[in-house]
């Protein structure tokens, strides 16, 4: 037998098995898997992504605040960029031969297959003259974009800017591929999703030059372009302008809100940039040069800077009082030129004394204060001050401080109003009491307090007891502003504890003795609260919170000027001013208004 005669067959099977292999993948390949088509087409095809407009951004009135004007981009596709005449292209962008090498060389690390920027936001008479020569120069095409314009060089940290994306904005949302543009700041970045549209595709057939021939099947591949959605802002453009150039010579910020809604009027934070000084080919000198800037015009001081409210927040501490009944509204202290309790001393300026809640109010009493918050601390219901603490705590966060508005701005900071383990780690449990913390009953000590917060202090008290979370979109094309922009907020403090304190802020603008003759206005009545902060770096802040008029209200304020002394020196009167400007689109008093504009001190007695 012969012992080779089987492996004729083994060998017989496997040449079989083998072809059916083939034929087998053969067929996978030329019939059902499309990549390799797909592959050798994508050499006679351009896939172009068309950018969307970006919404338009309006004012409260209808007055446009951001549109977009017509930029290109140059773009690259490195898998089919071949030789071409370097000198023409050269000469045409204005580039020398070393940087057109070096942005190929940076394509082609991005991605051999997948079209990036090699130049963006070319010239309109750029572009005219690229667009004729493009076959010339194969794997480049113009991508046609917007930018950003302002009519109006005013809100930058208000209406945010727009800048390139970076790789974390990818991974998290693939939405976006190298190259994009996304909303950073301001209402640009909360309503990114809103404003950014959605993008479009067409796709060509082209030649070897990188000339388009047509269509790719018939433009059914293609996907339509969707705009962004429009919406209007809660901003008064006129009121903001104002704010803005009140505060020129400062630095601080003005908070202003409707109080009946929360719409947020005015958001100026002093020292600013000018919007439009990032768009463009020159936005990264620009960025980079405020970035240096020691005046730091980046900062949001409205949304993120720590202040201590001062004698602003007595009327916060008289409202707690109040509702606890450790006082009513005739409880009367006496004022020896401050409170002195055992061998400690707050001064307080010359008044009448003794002085009844509204009087205290007026006349901004810190003996009276110091009496209130040790009575708060002192309350019998309480077995320990620090369970009385913590429930004065609860009032004080009840009015929105402590924690974020849950606006919907961005970086929105939450204050600090600290508990009562704060002390008790830095003093030691049940070894704190009353005069520890005293600061705090005018304002001083620990707290953290944003200028937003103060405005909206100011709208709850405008609202007898209640606020609206603050807000700066008003309407959206298409769609709604979130339901929690209607809900009521409202304090721990009964709403009929708050009429006193509105008689009492309303003699501090308008009767003799008040801390804010500045703020004054003869046509309509202004009530206010002055501050001042106290600041270890120098000249105490001037502060000063208001809302006008006193019945049914349509504006309530915060200014805060830092090293502005007195809250009476520059606060009020900005304040004032930008109420009267709102309510009636004009000045009565333009000697204030050259007063504040200087931003010299004068004696306007």
């Amino acid at each position: 037998m012969n012992p080779y005669a089987g492996r004729k067959y083994v060998i017989g099977g496997i040449i079989i098995l083998t072809g059916i292999i083939f034929i087998i993948r053969l067929f996978l390949i030329q019939v059902v898997e499309s990549s390799y088509k797909s592959t050798a087409e994508s050499n006679a095809r351009r896939v172009e992504i068309q950018y969307p407009a970006r919404g338009l951004i309006y004012d409260r009135n209808g007055e446009i605040l951001v549109y977009n004007e017509a930029a290109y981009d140059l773009m690259i596709n490195p898998s089919i960029t071949g030789s071409f005449d370097t000198v023409d292209f050269c000469r045409i962008l204005d580039i020398p031969r070393q940087e057109v090498i070096e942005r190929i060389g940076s394509a082609r690390k991005y991605s051999l297959y997948k079209p990036s920027i090699f130049m963006r936001q070319i010239s309109s008479m750029t572009y005219a003259i690229m667009q004729e020569k493009l076959y010339k120069f194969p794997g480049f095409f113009v991508q046609p974009r917007t930018l950003r314009k302002y009519p109006r060089d005013i809100a930058a940290h208000a209406l945010g800017y727009v800048g390139e994306v970076n790789d974390r904005d990818i991974e998290e949302d693939p939405f976006y591929i190298m190259g994009d543009y996304i909303g950073v700041s301001g209402i640009e970045k909360s309503y990114e999703n809103i404003l950014r549209g959605e993008k479009g595709r067409k796709i060509y057939l082209v030649d070897v030059h990188n000339r388009i021939k047509g269509s790719y099947q018939g433009g059914r591949a293609d996907r339509r372009t969707e705009v962004g959605r429009n919406v209007v802002s809660t901003l008064d453009a006129d009121l903001q302008e104002y704010g803005e150039s009140l505060m020129g010579k400062f630095a601080g910020s003005i908070v202003a809100i409707e109080p009946e809604t929360g719409e947020v009027l005015a958001l100026i934070t002093a020292p600013a940039y000018r919007p439009s000084l990032l768009v463009g080919r020159v936005r990264s000198d620009n960025f980079r040069s405020l970035s240096e800037d020691t005046l730091k015009p980046w900062f949001n001081r409205a949304l993120m800077a720590f202040y201590t409210p001062g004698s602003t927040f007595k009327t916060v501490n008289g409202l707690i009082g109040l509702q606890e009944r450790v006082i009513h509204y005739g409880s009367e202290f006496y004022c020896d030129l401050g409170f002195h309790m055992s061998g400690y001393s707050v001064a307080c300026h010359m008044h009448d004394s003794p002085l009844d809640f509204r009087g205290a109010v007026k006349n901004s009493c810190n003996a009276y204060f110091n009496h209130v918050y040790r009575n708060i601390l002192n309350d019998t219901k309480f077995d320990r001050v620090s369970e009385a603490y913590m429930n004065w705590r609860r009032h004080v966060l009840s009015f929105g401080f402590g924690n974020t508005l849950d606006t919907d701005f961005v970086n929105e900071l939450s204050g600090f109003v600290p508990e009562d383990i704060y002390y008790d780690n830095i003093y030691g449990k049940g070894h704190w009491n009353f005069l520890t913390v005293r600061s705090l009953s005018i304002g001083q000590g620990e707290l953290g307090i944003t200028p937003i917060q103060m405005a909206n202090l100011s709208a709850t008290i405008a609202n007898r007891g209640y606020y609206y979370t603050p807000h700066v979109i008003k309407e959206i094309e298409g769609g709604e502003i979130d339901e929690r922009f209607y809900e009521r907020h409202y304090t721990s403090v009964d709403s009929a504890h708050f009429e006193a304190v509105a008689d009492g802020m309303e003699g501090v603008v308008n009767e003799a003795g008040g801390t804010a003759w500045r703020a004054r206005v003869s046509h309509f009545t202004i009530c206010g609260k002055t501050g001042t902060a106290e600041n270890p770096q120098g000249e105490d802040h001037s502060i000063f919170i208001a809302f006008a008029p006193k019945y049914e209200p349509k504006i309530a304020i915060a200014v805060y000027v830092e090293h502005g002394g007195f809250g009476n020196i520059w606060a009020s009167p900005i304040a004032g001013l930008m109420a009267e400007k709102y309510l009636y689109d004009s000045i009565s008093r333009p000697w204030m208004e050259e007063y504040v504009l200087k931003g010299e001190r004068l004696d306007l007695e």
